[in-house]
């Protein structure tokens, strides 16, 4: 009897001995970087997207036996993310407060599987290298385009109608009201011009349509005609001949290697003088030093949005000191509402990628080592 409980105990103890292997070897070890919430953390029960927040997830995840590590802490060969790259199997990034995700740091990462962007646009990836390790990319599709476009529209109305010097008035007890009337300006009848009319572009031409703006496009691809007539905007396939026609500029484009550094001192020369310009696209697009330049010499009359290059943005970039401009740090895609949508999808690429089943196919950036079109 003693010989049979000895053997059955060592059965018993070689299947616990094999799920435990099993489950280590099913164990993944996810890394998040976002921004930190500090005192703010509390205030808010559905504040996700921050450190302390951790999406919401990490009780889901550990319950599974997965190893979930969240930082702000990103930048240099000593941060808590270079800690963790050579055996993370995951690496959930946001455009808020982005980890650049390097060739370099691509080639140590030798059990990286998948990279998540916690939002949209994951230009802080170099893609190309991600393809050719044959990593996945993928972001939350549509997660903070409302968040995105209401966010535009608040800033082209602040610069249009100079409200920035009015408020700044009132802070310091002062009263004069010619300082602000005298370029502050009605957006009705004004013309706009979006640069790039993908989801964003497309939510925006439909707010101002109730502004009785004269409305314009440039994309690569023109959007759906039913559309383009509902709206009333106008497709114009030539970006330097539209340039010129529009009192505000809007720039909706994806960063990639075509539309970096974009906007130059050349192309900024073809805009209207007194242009009002807003980005809240990539920082990258523009040529920083050129913007600061036309907005010193008036030629560019406000500019505002919540993109810088490279971020966060150090406190001698000329943006924080150029003259009419309505810069924030990056937070018009993170409102709650937005950051409760990409938490939740970024859950469900998690699940889909533990069970090996593919994502929403619009959330794809790189598959299979092929680049997302936009990327192209």
């Amino acid at each position: 009897m003693a010989m049979w409980r000895a053997a059955a105990r060592q059965l018993v103890d070689r299947a616990l001995g094999a799920r435990a292997a099993h489950t280590s070897a099913g164990s993944k070890k996810i890394v998040g970087v976002f921004y930190k919430a500090g005192e703010y953390a509390d205030k808010n029960p559905n504040f996700v997207g921050c450190v302390e927040g951790a999406l919401g997830i990490r009780n889901w995840l550990e319950s599974q036996g997965h190893h979930y590590i969240v930082t702000d802490d990103k930048e240099g060969p000593n941060s808590e993310l270079e800690k963790h790259i050579e055996d993370m199997h995951v690496l959930i990034t946001t455009p808020f407060h982005p980890a650049y995700v390097t060739a370099e740091r691509i080639k140590k990462a030798k059990n990286l599987e998948l990279l998540l962007t916690a939002g949209i646009g994951s230009d802080h990836i170099d893609l190309p290298a991600a393809a050719a390790a044959g990593l996945t990319v993928a972001e939350v599709t549509g997660s903070n385009t409302v968040s995105v476009a209401e966010d535009e529209l608040l800033r082209i109305l602040i610069l249009v109608r100079n409200f920035l010097p009015g408020y700044q008035q009132v802070v310091q007890g002062e009263w004069n009201v010619a300082g602000i009337a005298h370029r502050a300006y009605d957006l009705e009848g004004k013309t706009v011009g979006t640069v790039g009319a993908g989801r964003i572009g497309r939510l925006l031409l439909q707010r101002l349509k109730p502004f009785n703006c004269n409305l314009l496009y440039h994309d690569r691809l023109q959007i759906d005609p039913e559309l383009e007539k509902e709206i009333g905007a106008k497709f114009e396939e030539d970006l330097d001949a539209m340039l010129p026609k529009c009192d505000v500029i809007v720039i909706n484009t994806p960063l990639t290697e075509k539309t970096r550094g974009m906007f130059n001192k050349e192309r900024i020369a073809k805009m209207k003088k007194g242009v009002i310009v807003v980005n809240n696209a990539r920082g990258a697009i523009m040529d920083t030093q050129a913007v600061a330049d036309a907005c010193s010499s008036g030629h560019i009359a406000g500019y505002g949005g919540d993109v810088w290059f490279p971020q966060p943005a150090p406190k001698d970039h000329p943006w924080r000191y150029m003259p009419n401009h309505a810069m924030t740090p990056h937070i018009s895609g993170t409102t709650i509402d937005a950051q409760l949508r990409y938490a939740e999808g970024v859950k469900d690429m998690l699940d889909r990628y533990f069970k090996g089943e593919d994502f929403p196919v619009q959330n794809y950036i790189v598959k299979e080592g092929q680049l997302a079109s936009q990327y192209q």
